[in-house]
C-alpha cells in the first residue's frame, strides 16, 4: 500500500476518535449534576506567586469532577477508558446540564485576566521580554507539532537512517548497560571498533535506505501536488519543477528569435535583389 493514501490515514484516525466516544458507552446520566456535592465553580483561578495559569473549560473542569466519583464505582477501571466514559457522559449532556461548568470556565477566565494583569504589572522590562520570547518559543514548537502531527497523517515517509541507527536498532536490545544513555555509549563505542567489512553491511543497507527513502518521496509528493498542497513539496523538488518550464520558455524565446532573424534577413534579400533590378 502506498505510504501517502490519504484515505486510509484519514480513516484510521477516524475510526480511533469514534473508538474513543462509542465503545463502552455507559448509561445516559440524568442527574449528573445533583449526583455529586461539588461545586462547579470550585475550580478557579489561584494563584499565590508567580505567573497566573490559565483556567480549564467547562469540559475540563467536569472531567475533574465526575473522575474521583467513577474511580470510586470502577476501582478496576483504566485511565483511558475512565476518561472515555466521561467524554461520553458530557457528550450526552444538555446545554442546561452543561451550563454551569461553562460558566465557572467564563468566570475564571476574567479572574484569570485580572490576575494576569497584575502579575505583569509587576514585571520589569527585561522580564516582559523574556517572557514575549518564551511565548514566542512555545508557539513556534506547538506549530511545529501540528505540523508534525498532519504529515504523519498525510503518510509522509520516514527519513533514510544512518548506518549507525541500523546498527543501533540491531543490537539495542543485548547492548551492555542499564540505562539508554550507558547502552548508548556502549553502542557507539562498538561502532568505533567495527571493522570496515563490517562496517559496510550497514553502509549498504543505509544506501538502500536512501533509494527507498528518495522513491516514496517523489510519489508521495506527486500526491500532494494532485491534491493541492504544493506548500509540503520540498523547495529543491519545487525548484526542479519549475526548471522544465523555464527551459521551454528559453527555447521558446530563442525560436522566436531566430524566426526573427531569417525573416529580417529574408526581407534584405529581397530588398536587395529588387535594387539590383532596379538599376
Amino acid at each position: 500500500m502506498a505510504p501517502y493514501n490519504l484515505l486510509t490515514a484519514t480513516a484510521s484516525l477516524m475510526a480511533r476518535s469514534f473508538s474513543a466516544f462509542y465503545t463502552n458507552t455507559p448509561a445516559r446520566c440524568t442527574s449528573i449534576l445533583c449526583s455529586a456535592n461539588i461545586n462547579p465553580v470550585k475550580y478557579l483561578t489561584s494563584q499565590t506567586s508567580g505567573p497566573p495559569k490559565r483556567p480549564l473549560n467547562g469540559y475540563m473542569r467536569y472531567v475533574l469532577q465526575q473522575k474521583p466519583i467513577m474511580t470510586s464505582q470502577n476501582p478496576e477501571i483504566k485511565i483511558v477508558d475512565l476518561i472515555r466514559k466521561i467524554a461520553q457522559q458530557w457528550r450526552m449532556m444538555s446545554p442546561e446540564q452543561k451550563q454551569p461548568f461553562q460558566d465557572a470556565s467564563v468566570q475564571a477566565m476574567k479572574q484569570f485576566k485580572v490576575d494576569l494583569q497584575k502579575y505583569q504589572a509587576q514585571l520589569t522590562p527585561a522580564q516582559l521580554q523574556q517572557q514575549a520570547l518564551e511565548k514566542r518559543q512555545r508557539m513556534t514548537k506547538r506549530k511545529a507539532i501540528r505540523k508534525k502531527r498532519e504529515l504523519n497523517i498525510l503518510g509522509k515517509p520516514k527519513r533514510s537512517r544512518t548506518p549507525f541507527n541500523i546498527y543501533m536498532s540491531e543490537h539495542f536490545q543485548e547492548a551492555r548497560g542499564t540505562t539508554t544513555q550507558a547502552k548508548m555509549k556502549t553502542l557507539f563505542d562498538d561502532w568505533r571498533n567495527l571493522l570496515s567489512h563490517q562496517r559496510q553491511v550497514y553502509i549498504q543497507l543505509a544506501e538502500d535506505d536512501k533509494i527507498r527513502y528518495k522513491n516514496e518521496m517523489k510519489s508521495w509528493e506527486d500526491h500532494m501536488m494532485d491534491i493541492g498542497r504544493e506548500d509540503l513539496i520540498r523547495e529543491q523538488t519545487q525548484r526542479k519543477k519549475k526548471k522544465p518550464a523555464d527551459v521551454k520558455k528559453k527555447a521558446t524565446k530563442k525560436t522566436a528569435a531566430k524566426s526573427g532573424k531569417k525573416a529580417t534577413a529574408t526581407r534584405n534579400s529581397k530588398a536587395s535583389n529588387k535594387t539590383k533590378l532596379s538599376s
